[in-house]
């Protein structure tokens, strides 16, 4: 089970004693003498140094950069730290859940990402989806923005990689997944949405995926009009559990869009595996389609595979008009990219072009 926030937070906030942990002797003495040139008693045991600490959280705060600079990634990695207090006691069982002092140190250095999370200060963006027989927006695609303190947006590539590292994407993409429908829901959307979701983020679909049930149910969301967007296939190292998870979707009615198609082989592979209603084809792909006979030749494949299979195409990051005019010549069903509008907290209701 993925720690959180929660759990780090109140373990490094009151008095406790910090043990490292270590079978590499040269580690162990290397950390000794790290730990007395910061001034601390040391308790010493074998392949175990201790230090009596009023604040943890603090320890690492004041130290971060003289940890991060003195230990290399590799040191980072040994290194194992168990913080023992009242409500955290040293036994053969909590040995276990000894943590690298590597993911200490992220906890530090991503303390923003840690704040959005505690917060639950996350917005949502929508990007229009039009439909190109009519010309007329057909759905949005639903875009996490983490907002900082200071009002600074934190977007999904830097969320989405603190979320990774800290091992936090159970709860990081459940929170996505609930802000973009209560946010759908407030701006009275009444078109189909697309919710990205992380497949590896979901270990049990009957468990992880009920509150999205439960909110989409609560806020009379139609599921035939919620999209839910696979992300990070090259990921995926099982495909049986990813075909768990969106059977389970499909069985309560909800449609699946595979993301990103094109950028390699496995997405092909996918589309076998899964079946999904819409494709969507990467950016690289569309970009400059209308010079690139390469582009135009993998697109009109994938073109092809949607025809064959009753699946609908939809053409990602088109930001030129000649790129949409030769989408259109080879054949699409829906588009998407700042041509039509941008990713934006107000939803754009009609087309400007």
């Amino acid at each position: 089970m993925p720690y959180t926030y929660k759990d780090i937070f109140n373990i490094c906030e009151i008095s406790s004693k910090i043990h490292f942990i270590t079978e590499v002797n040269e580690l162990i003495q290397k950390s000794s003498g790290f730990l007395k040139k910061l001034g601390f008693q040391i308790e010493e045991s074998e392949n175990i140094l201790t230090i009596q600490c009023d604040n943890p959280k603090e320890f690492f705060e004041e130290n971060f950069d003289f940890l991060n600079t003195n230990f290399n990634s590799l040191e980072k990695e040994e290194i194992k730290i168990f913080i023992e207090n009242e409500n955290n006691k040293l036994t053969l069982n909590s040995i276990l859940s000894t943590k690298k002092l590597k993911k200490y140190l992220h906890f530090i250095e991503d303390k923003n990402f840690f704040e959005i999370i505690k917060e639950n200060s996350l917005t949502t963006h929508f990007q229009a989806i039009v439909d190109m027989n009519t010309n007329k927006i057909f759905a949005y695609e639903t875009l996490t923005r983490g907002v900082l303190p200071n009002g600074e947006l934190m977007y999904p590539e830097d969320l989405f990689s603190k979320s990774a590292r800290n091992d936090m994407n159970f709860v990081f993409d459940r929170m996505c997944r609930e802000t973009a429908l209560k946010t759908s829901a407030i701006k009275k959307i009444d078109k189909k949405i697309f919710i990205n979701f992380i497949p590896t983020a979901i270990y049990d679909p009957e468990f992880c995926l009920t509150s999205t049930l439960k909110w989409a149910k609560e806020l009379e969301f139609d599921p035939k009009n919620i999209v839910f967007e696979v992300i990070e296939t090259h990921n995926v190292k099982d495909k049986e559990h990813l075909i768990k998870i969106l059977n389970y979707y499909k069985e309560n009615g909800f449609l699946i869009a595979l993301d990103d198609v094109g950028e390699g082989y496995s997405s092909l592979n996918m589309i076998i595996d899964i079946k999904p209603d819409i494709i969507k084809v990467d950016r690289n792909i569309i970009s400059n389609i209308d010079k690139d006979i390469m582009k135009q030749s993998i697109y009109k494949a994938i073109r092809g595979i949607c025809e064959d299979n009753n699946i609908k195409l939809l053409a990602k990051g088109v930001e030129t008009p000649y790129e949409l005019e030769k989408i259109k010549e080879l054949g699409v069903d829906y588009a998407q990219g700042n041509y039509f509008s941008e990713a934006n907290a107000e939803i754009i209701r009609e087309l400007e072009h």
